[in-house]
């Protein structure tokens, strides 16, 4: 489902959160996409797994069956670990909403923008955040976040609080709130609401529950809406 590149950004920004699902495919990837919507998680990126040959199949298929699975509902489905103008390509093709990097490429940039998509490339230090931005990028991540600390945060944001920056890499109940008290305006949150061995377990009710702990962060709120889609 591609949808005006515009409202993805500003819904993005108004919802704070993008889940990261990295090797999940198929049923377990619909299950997990339908527990996570039920506490409140709107936007969902599947990467492309780089040293699996068939990627580009992969990640197209499962973005594809996530539009069909929630056509009609505010949930958007995106791409991630994006390196080439192929795989943006592939991704367009597929519906995806926006793209994501874990670098910084002028070319991915410039294309993703071309398609009318949302581009959010990574990016590490001031230099390299300045320099996604100044190529185009609608939201820059900051990778890994997590590891370069709330310090680092704090002391990047006062020159380049004019650049939409995200946080992904470590991302918990924990810290979230502290990474958006700084300025940062949402995040990339992985191993929380995809574990594996929840997702094994076929514990639905937890990554719920889960997903419902970090909206009501990014709303700043005690109470959840159950929605009203699916």
């Amino acid at each position: 489902m591609n949808v005006n590149d515009s409202r993805v950004l500003n819904l993005i920004l108004e919802k704070k959160i993008i889940t990261i699902v990295r090797g999940t495919y198929g049923d377990d990837l619909r299950k997990l996409a339908h527990a996570l919507y039920d506490g409140g998680i709107r936007f969902m990126e599947v990467t492309f797994d780089q040293k699996d040959p068939d990627c580009i199949a992969k990640t197209a298929g499962a973005i594809s069956m996530l539009n069909a699975e929630f056509a009609g509902c505010d949930f958007y489905a995106g791409a991630g670990t994006v390196l080439t103008k192929e795989q943006v390509k592939a991704a367009f093709d597929a519906g995806a909403s926006y793209i994501i990097s874990p670098n910084t490429n002028p070319e991915v940039i410039r294309y993703t923008k071309e398609l009318g998509l949302v581009s959010i490339p990574g990016a590490m230090t001031p230099t390299e955040i300045l320099f996604a931005h100044d190529c185009g990028a609608d939201i820059v991540k900051l990778f890994p976040a997590a590891t370069l600390g709330l310090k680092y945060v704090k002391d990047i944001l006062a020159p380049i609080s004019h650049v939409a920056i995200i946080a992904t890499a470590g991302i918990t109940e924990e810290n979230f709130a502290e990474f958006l008290k700084l300025g940062l305006k949402g995040a990339g949150i992985s191993g929380r609401l995809t574990d594996k061995k929840l997702i094994a377990a076929r514990d639905w009710e937890e990554f719920t529950r889960r997903a419902k702990a970090f909206v009501d962060i990014a709303d700043n709120r005690g109470t959840f809406k159950t929605p009203s889609c699916v």
